[in-house]
């Protein structure tokens, strides 16, 4: 106990400790303009306008989840979430929407500060338009070529996300997409996602050179997610081999995989992909709009579950960190005990001074 004592109270790690984190994390709380510089996952009907304001008001940086919805329906979401806080936070945007560009536009019209695209390679007209309207432009880069690409398209910001991460992901895993990416990329703030579920992840992952972390799992059972309390007890139940991804039944027809904890609905999927594949070999529908069903698919299976608390036929996506969700709490407290867990995580280390 003699090493760490100068970094450690009664109460818990000493400001020492949390101060090294407010340097770690400050470039990219700079850059949300927030307390912590820790980025809530977009989770369609999960991450709305509780969940986004909760976030923000407790020092993290809340993001909405467009997913499927219209630009009004949209607008009304970003007027709701301005009633709620007066905190920044931004919204997600799927670069597959027929309305992206219209989508922008909403964004910049009611001053949203931060607009993050995913789920591909956005055009470089949004991407455009999002910055001359004001917004800072965040995007995933699953791999390093596509990183420097996407820098050098504008983007401001990138996250990189691990195949640990909940709903849809990419090949890699979060540990190798760090050491591949962050030693490299030094232009932009570099968020860090998929898996993490603990301070002390967090902490790791600053020291290696990420700005700050994405994380979407652990917020599900925060006291102010309006998921229904079935989704939120699948949760708790969970652990982490619960959570796997869906394969692809044919590579031809690529499909993203999708990470969620297995039930009747994830079996349901692989029998609607067969069937869409089918229809699309037999001429009657095109290769995209066979995808597009399969996305509207997840959007249906998804609600059921979150919304309507149909745990066994919906979509219950989760990443594997979905073992450390142990109960349900307040955002506040969830977002203090992250940050004390990675302030603990310096304080303990012998001889630190910090």
């Amino acid at each position: 106990m003699d090493a760490i004592a100068p970094t450690m109270t009664e109460a818990g790690p000493a400001p020492e400790a949390f101060a090294a984190i407010d340097r770690l994390m400050a470039r990219g709380a700079g850059f949300f303009g927030s307390r912590y510089a820790v980025m809530g996952g977009a989770m369609s009907w999960v991450s709305e306008r509780h969940l986004v304001a909760a976030l923000s008001n407790a020092g993290a940086f809340g993001v909405i989840a467009c997913g499927a919805m219209e630009p009004p329906r949209l607008a009304e979401e970003i007027a709701g979430t301005q009633a709620l806080t007066g905190k920044p936070f931004g919204v997600n945007l799927i670069t597959m929407h027929p309305r992206l560009e219209q989508l922008v536009e909403v964004c910049l019209a009611a001053k949203v500060g931060h607009i993050v695209f995913a789920g591909g390679i956005p055009p470089g007209s949004a991407i455009r338009r999002a910055k001359d309207g004001g917004a800072k432009v965040v995007c995933f880069a699953p791999a390093l070529a596509l990183a420097k690409k996407l820098v050098r398209s504008g983007a401001d910001a990138l996250v990189i996300e691990g195949s640990e991460a909940g709903g849809h992901i990419g090949p890699v895993s979060l540990n190798v997409l760090a050491q591949e990416i962050l030693p490299h990329i030094r232009e932009v703030p570099i968020f860090v996602a998929g898996g993490i579920g603990r301070g002390e992840a967090i902490l790791s992952y600053l020291e290696m050179g990420a700005a700050g972390a994405q994380l979407g799992t652990r917020f599900v059972c925060a006291t102010e997610c309006i998921a229904h309390p079935n989704f939120k007890r699948a949760f708790l139940r969970g652990a982490a081999r619960d959570a796997v991804p869906t394969t692809q039944i044919d590579e031809r027809f690529p499909v993203i995989p999708v990470r969620a904890l297995q039930n009747a609905g994830t079996r349901r999927f692989m029998e609607h992909q067969a069937e869409m594949l089918r229809r699309f070999q037999a001429g009657e529908v095109t290769k995209e709009a066979a995808q597009l069903d399969i996305e509207h698919f997840w959007a249906g299976a998804l609600r059921r579950a979150v919304i309507e608390g149909d745990v066994e036929n919906g979509s219950l996506m989760a990443g594997q960190s979905v073992g450390m969700v142990a109960r349900e709490q307040p955002m506040a407290e969830i977002i203090a005990e992250l940050i004390g867990q990675a302030a603990a995580a310096i304080a303990a280390r012998p001889g630190s001074d910090r």
